[in-house]
């Protein structure tokens, strides 16, 4: 260094030069932000609505059916879609306006939100209850990839982690609120339709806020329609395998390892609820869930970013599989709240570090796409997570199908960490990648 910058850094006693102060780390950078501010709030009303629906399609198909199987075919109706159309819809997530995709899906599924009310209102043939969520999970198709693929476009790259924990942190609370709200809802009624007509609302909440939105230009693909085009997701995540691990992990452990969908079963047949009080036990149990997540939200959000990300995903993988097999084993309802909160707060670590990783890892002209395969991984493995839990549960019942799955989760999480090293070394999720040049991406 210079000598002058020398001197200054020993000092005039010649003492040893005193270390930067470390940045000091904003928890609120990106509440600061206007635009993130909007996009967060709808967010908050659509999720609120979404987590409302769940707890009445559980409660009113269960009530009217005492089929653990429909709880499972319920879960297949909102997949199916997802798994047919999924690289198509992400294929218009790169090719057409991400905003206005947001805008129009959240429209959609206010409109299908006021279907249901109608239908059960009107006591109409189960079957309609499974068309409307077919065409929920049409619409969940595109709405995914676009919202994903449009937040990273709303803030600035450093401060995207942090909105990542607080928009995860919204949902948490969202999903707190929406099964508590929706049980007392049913309780005082006697019928789910208000729950699907509040549910229209909050969603058309989130398309107006949406409306408002200004994000950063996106980088377009070409548009063209081609299977290299369509592929092209997948052929990243080959590329990235510390992703695509993180995505295999969820995608397994949450397959195997789901057990919120026997949760109707579980406080009637298992957990033995007074019937007076069913529906807010089952709000109440699904709600522990996501308040675990919420605190753990919070806590993230004022930490500094993650340094070893590859070893908090499978810890707390692990520790989440664990909890499934305590809370498959219990009877006492307020001790299954319990390690259904430490499960939900473990969960949270890994859907942080597995959002920020897809990304800020991903190339703007690919993050529809991308996007795409993760609601592959994600979204189908909750809902096939819940046929398998039921179909399991049809033949063995539902606390065998619990444990097995929460022992299954421990066993994959191992197993990933022995085959792919790339995850285990993960470092923090914003370092730069050394590899080779990739051709461009077709399309």
């Amino acid at each position: 260094m210079p000598v002058e910058d020398e001197n200054n850094a020993q000092g005039s006693a010649g003492a040893p030069a005193q270390p930067p102060p470390p940045d000091r780390h904003d928890a609120y950078a990106a509440i600061r932000s206007a635009n993130y501010r909007r996009f967060a709030f709808g967010f908050a009303a659509s999720s609120l609505g979404l987590q409302m629906l769940a707890t009445a399609i559980g409660y009113e198909i269960y009530e009217r059916t005492n089929d653990v199987m429909m709880l499972g075919y319920a879960g297949l109706a909102r997949a199916a879609p997802v798994m047919l159309f999924a690289l198509v819809s992400g294929h218009a997530v790169d090719a057409f306006d991400r905003k206005k995709i947001v805008t129009v899906t959240q429209f959609a599924f206010a409109g299908v939100a006021a279907g249901l009310a109608v239908v059960s209102l009107l006591a109409w043939p189960l079957w309609m209850y499974f068309a409307l969520l077919f065409m929920a999970g049409c619409v969940r198709s595109f709405n995914g990839p676009s919202r994903n693929a449009l937040m990273p476009l709303l803030v600035e790259r450093a401060d995207f982690e942090n909105a990542v924990k607080w928009t995860t942190g919204l949902f948490q609370f969202s999903a707190v609120s929406g099964p508590i709200i929706a049980g007392g809802l049913i309780d005082a009624s006697g019928r789910a339709w208000p729950v699907y007509a509040a549910m229209a609302v909050l969603c058309v909440v989130f398309g107006v806020a949406a409306i408002g939105l200004r994000p950063r230009a996106q980088v377009r693909s070409a548009g063209k329609l081609t299977p290299a085009s369509l592929m092209a997701g997948i052929g990243h995540l080959k590329r990235e395998k510390s992703v695509l691990g993180a995505l295999l992990v969820d995608l397994f452990a949450v397959l195997v390892g789901g057990a919120t969908a026997l949760i109707p079963v579980y406080v009637t047949d298992v957990l033995l609820v007074s019937e007076s009080w069913q529906a807010t036990a089952q709000g109440v149990l699904r709600a522990s869930l996501y308040v675990g997540a919420l605190v753990m939200a919070v806590l993230l959000a004022h930490r500094r970013p993650f340094k070893r990300a590859g070893w908090w995903l499978l810890g707390c993988v692990a520790f989440f599989g664990l909890c499934t097999v305590l809370y498959g084993l219990s009877t006492s309802f307020w001790f299954s709240v319990g390690l259904l909160f430490l499960a939900g707060a473990a969960d949270q670590v890994s859907v942080v570090i597995r959002h920020v990783l897809v990304q800020v890892r991903t190339p703007d002209e690919l993050r529809g796409r991308v996007g795409a395969v993760n609601s592959l991984f994600i979204e189908c493995s909750n809902e096939l997570g819940a046929y398998e839990s039921g179909l399991v549960a049809f033949w063995f019942g539902p606390v065998v199908s619990v444990v097995s799955g929460g022992v299954g989760t421990i066993v994959i999480v191992a197993l990933l960490a022995w085959l792919l090293p790339d995850l285990r070394r993960l470092g923090s999720l914003n370092e730069p990648q050394d590899e080779p040049e990739r051709p461009r991406a077709a399309g």
